[in-house]
């Protein structure tokens, strides 16, 4: 809630008797005034100021000597330190984290170009693990969100250069980001850095099962243990923002399969030994049951319908109708969770997955009999329909909630006299 939102409001609260005077105060105490930041202009200004002074200097970085160099390098990234330092202990802490952040990118700039200063030919990866190590250190230190995103995404960075470059993978880098980071993200599930950490978490993934050139449907098995690290986050926003990639990859795996899966030419590519594949994915499944019921989530466990392993069928019609099953099953498990948790970003959602079903399965087993004027009326009344109900269901559920109580705002009504008659006293 913004406190200049209730700056302005609250006073017509109070002055139409929804809360109290008191009840104001005590909100306005919860939302504290922020500290003024610096303005956006002096901040761009100084950032293009620093990209000048970093072009002359790259522009005759050849020329200069390794004495000065060094003492750039150096001098660069103590001036990066010292200023977010400064700027933490005046009161703006996004100016001084972003600072802090420009040194953490300096120090591994400083660790590239100091190896090639000195022709310093590495064939591993402790120069830049070192990178890693330095932003992992640094997200514990000042609990920064941006410092947590740049993080991971060195951690990527850095898997990346090890597959390409180096033809292996940093088993020590991995874990760095995953055991590092993911502690952090326990502590401090916040909503876009476990989005992040997911991200990054399965793009080192990816690169691994390419570095052993395994079949790729391996890659949900880590995926999918990320997915049940979420189910046992007791921050259930934090932990649905972890899930986020890895449904997010299983669903785009399962649209893929549907719309090009039509032979067996990905068989090769696709189908891993059926009983160790179906073994560690039941073990990841049985971690996550067990998270789901230690947290009371059970309404979460249709999202494992995406990795049903339809791959092992044969390709064709039978491949296309089961994938089609699957994909109308999982939408139909969103819209009806969003309906017992009247949640309208879900409904959303499910609606989408609905439709895009729908789609596919339009182009995949009706293109060719089914007249496309017949298909888009038969689309619109199931839409037409599930709107009605969804509306009949709003009401109902309007309907059962008890009334709010709102205290009068008047004057409070004169008491009548009572009929009782006055007693006359003696002495009257």
């Amino acid at each position: 809630m913004s406190r200049k939102f209730l700056d302005t409001e609250s006073p017509g609260w109070v002055t139409d008797g929804l809360i109290s005077e008191a009840q104001r105060l005590r909100l306005l105490a919860r939302y504290p005034q922020q500290a003024p930041a610096l303005g956006l202009l002096p901040v761009l200004g100084s950032v293009l100021v620093g990209l000048s002074g970093l072009s002359v200097v790259a522009a005759n970085w050849q020329g200069l000597p390794d004495v000065l160099r060094l003492a750039l390098l150096l001098g660069s990234l103590v001036g990066s330190y010292g200023a977010g330092a400064y700027f933490l202990r005046r009161g703006n802490p996004d100016l001084g984290h972003a600072l802090i952040g420009l040194g953490l990118i300096l120090f591994g700039a400083s660790i590239i170009l100091t190896s090639q200063l000195y022709q310093l030919v590495g064939y591993d990866v402790s120069g830049l693990l070192a990178w890693v190590v330095a932003g992992v250190a640094l997200s514990y230190v000042y609990g920064s969100r941006l410092l947590v995103l740049l993080t991971v995404v060195i951690g990527a960075a850095v898997q990346t250069y090890c597959v390409q470059a180096l033809g292996s993978f940093s088993y020590a880098t991995a874990a760095m980001v995953a055991g590092g980071m993911g502690y952090y993200w326990w502590r401090r599930p916040d909503a876009v850095g476990s989005t992040v950490l997911a991200a990054g978490l399965l793009w080192q993934a990816g690169l691994l099962v390419v570095v052993l050139h395994a079949k790729i449907t391996w890659f949900f098995v880590p995926a999918m243990l990320l997915y049940a690290a979420g189910d046992w986050q007791p921050n259930r926003a934090g932990g649905r923002a972890l899930q986020g990639p890895p449904l997010v990859a299983a669903y785009l795996f399962m649209f893929g399969l549907a719309t090009f899966g039509e032979t067996d030419a990905y068989a090769n590519v696709l189908r891993p030994p059926l009983l160790p594949y179906l073994g560690a994915l039941g073990a990841v499944l049985a971690l996550s049951v067990a998270g789901k019921r230690a947290r009371g989530r059970f309404d979460t466990l249709p999202d494992w319908l995406l990795l049903l392993p339809g791959f092992y069928l044969p390709g064709g019609l039978p491949l296309a109708v089961a994938t089609l099953v699957v994909l109308y099953a999982h939408a139909g498990s969103v819209l009806a969770r969003a309906h017992r948790q009247e949640d309208p970003n879900q409904l959303t959602i499910g609606a989408i997955l609905f439709v895009t079903a729908t789609m596919v399965a339009y182009f995949k087993l009706t293109w060719a009999f089914l007249d496309k004027s017949l298909f888009f009326l038969l689309g619109g009344v199931l839409l037409l329909g599930l709107s009605w109900y969804l509306r009949r269901r709003n009401v109902q559920v309007l309907a059962a909630a008890p009334p709010i109580a709102v205290p009068a705002t008047g004057p409070p009504a004169p008491t009548e006299p009572s009929s009782t008659p006055k007693t006359r006293l003696p002495n009257d």
